[in-house]
């Protein structure tokens, strides 16, 4: 209920945010209308096709993008229809019947027309808006989009984004209110109704422009997101809603430190690294430390060099670290893998394998990372989700410590000094969402026909906008990942953020697949990451996350393009930082 709750409420916010500025044009051109027989059925028609088509998105693949494609075309050349037949009714009234016709009537009824039409057009009105209509993805609608894609198609989906959708449709109604009490007083007093209605119509014919440029996903995106998600973000922290997906950051408080239960058993792991298999009895006596961790997640790998620091500087005092890896991706199951990446991070604290979710479930845990701390008698006293904070976690380590007894008088905390993938991201200028690959959550693929599951075909990128991707070559995307059949295939983001991270592997073992990036169409030089030349060559000899761009000047929107100069790469996801 909570979650719902929130949904609605960060609904409600988007009347502050610019991203509704396109679509405000299409509401307020009936605010002089009866508003339960036109503003209503309009903002019914608008959420209700929003909550839908973006269920469908979220869950439905690449058919569902494109399908909605189609659908925002035909609702961009509907209300550009209407704008011109409020700017010239007498021009709509003799040219291109019967089409037009329909759009006079539109407009006879948001202006003047006969109540009877009032309702049906309305709500027409409502469906063509919501199909344009592009929130921007805060961390509420962020965190039910994500939740939808990894859960999969549910009602419970639909009524959330239907919560959100009720929320911007409540406060765009008051505006709504209000605003048509002013009309109407202009159009009594002055006799403004005409220039009013020439006024909507240029306004809508605006914000059709504006959407059909890509203004709505773009500029006013980057704006809204700076006004509005510190606002989200404190709600997300008040309410502290479930969700299944890699945590944003959040403060913690060390004061008082509540009980937050038992530990639970750790039994379950398919293998133990750096120890024995470690159980609750042989911990008794102990402060503990898990962290839930896999070795792709960039937000895991960020943390880590923290995670070690507590490990190595708290043993002597009792503290005993807990890495529990479980795995997002198929391949983050191999023992092998893990293995290798515990070793190449130089971690050396205990590591549980938890492939099959155990220890997971256990603790009703549903994050990357995730840092729960456990006092000496047992008991869960705090968590942390997400990156961030460091400081108050290593608080929450000493105090648990004095509390076993031990003199924490001369302790000061760690120094930690990241590099590579391991550095802290620049979260003022990372704009761009984690982007899954594989149709299982692939979100924004523009690639023409949209995505063609689990079989080989033929790709051209097109020209992504902000936060979108497409790929070009024969490629076959299966649920996880895209999988590139023949040799040169490309596949290009259009980012806005310090890093960029890919998530790559070789589809045989012991091959490896050679590649290039460039950025804005040329090499990266001093702008590459770590695994790559100042060239952008690169090569991928293992499965586990790439750093392919730390940029090293102003962050702008940029058009990364990585090209596969050998066949057999697995793609899975885009992170940012």
């Amino acid at each position: 209920m909570i979650l719902f709750v929130l949904a609605y409420l960060g609904g409600v916010l988007t009347i502050v945010s610019p991203c509704i500025l396109p679509v405000l044009p299409f509401v307020f051109a009936r605010a002089d209308r009866p508003f339960t027989r036109s503003g209503l059925p309009l903002l019914v028609g608008m959420a209700a096709t929003f909550a839908l088509v973006a269920t469908l998105a979220a869950v439905g693949g690449g058919w569902a993008v494109s399908a909605n494609q189609y659908g925002r075309g035909v609702a961009l050349a509907l209300l550009a229809l209407f704008g011109i037949t409020l700017l010239f009714p007498a021009v709509a009234d003799r040219v291109m019947q019967p089409a037009v016709s329909l759009g006079a009537r539109l407009s006879r009824a948001a202006v003047g027309g006969g109540p009877e039409f009032s309702i049906g057009s309305s709500l027409l009105l409502g469906v063509a808006t919501g199909l344009l209509w592009a929130p921007c993805a805060g961390p509420v609608l962020g965190l039910i989009l994500t939740g939808a894609a990894l859960q999969g198609a549910s009602a419970r989906t639909t009524f959330l984004l239907l919560a959100f959708a009720a929320g911007s449709a409540t406060s765009l109604a008051l505006a709504l209110l209000i605003g048509g009490r002013v009309f109407a007083a202009l159009k009594q007093s002055l006799g403004l109704g005409e220039w009013i209605r020439r006024a909507a119509g240029i306004a809508i014919l605006g914000a059709v422009a504006a959407i059909a440029l890509g203004v709505d996903t773009g500029f006013l995106t980057r704006v809204s997101l700076s006004g509005t998600s510190a606002l989200e973000q404190r709600l997300l922290n008040a309410l502290h809603p479930a969700s299944s997906a890699t945590a944003p950051p959040s403060a913690v408080t060390t004061e008082v430190l509540a009980d937050e239960g038992i530990l639970p058993p750790l039994a379950g792991s398919v293998e133990w690294l750096n120890s024995p298999p470690l159980t609750t009895d042989s911990l008794r006596g102990k402060v503990v430390l898990v962290d839930f961790w896999t070795y792709s997640c960039i937000n895991c790998l960020r943390a880590i060099p923290y995670v070690r620091a507590w490990a190595e500087k708290y043993a002597a005092q009792g503290l005993v670290v807990i890495g529990v890896h479980t795995p997002e991706f198929a391949f983050e199951k191999s023992v092998g893998n893990v293995r290798k990446a515990v070793a190449d991070l130089e971690i050396g604290y205990p590591v549980a394998i938890d492939n099959d979710y155990a220890v997971w479930r256990a603790f009703k845990n549903e994050y990357w990372p995730a840092h729960y701390f456990i006092d000496a008698t047992g008991r869960i006293r705090h968590h942390h989700f997400g990156e961030g904070d460091y400081g108050g976690s290593e608080r929450v380590i000493q105090q648990l410590l004095k509390e076993a007894g031990i003199d924490m008088s001369h302790h000061d905390f760690v120094s930690v000094r990241a590099t590579g993938a391991e550095a802290a991201p620049d979260l003022e200028d990372a704009l761009s969402p984690e982007t899954y690959v594989g149709y299982g959550r692939a979100e924004h693929f523009v690639s023409s026909g949209g995505a063609v599951r689990d079989r080989r075909h033929s790709y051209a990128t097109g020209t992504p906008r902000l936060n979108e991707w497409g790929l070009s070559g024969v490629w076959t995307i299966r649920e996880e990942d895209a999988r590139l059949d023949e040799k040169d295939g490309r596949l290009v983001y259009r980012f806005h953020a310090r890093d960029l991270h890919l998530v790559l592997g070789p589809a045989a073992a012991g091959t490896s697949v050679r590649f290039r990036i460039t950025i804005d169409g040329a090499a990266p030089g001093e702008n590459h990451g770590t695994d790559v030349d100042a060239e952008g060559r690169g090569i991928v000899t293992e499965q586990r996350l790439y750093q392919l761009v730390r940029q090293a000047g102003t962050i702008t929107d940029r058009t990364f393009e990585i090209r596969f100069l050998d066949p057999g790469v697995q793609v899975y996801a885009f992170t940012f930082g």
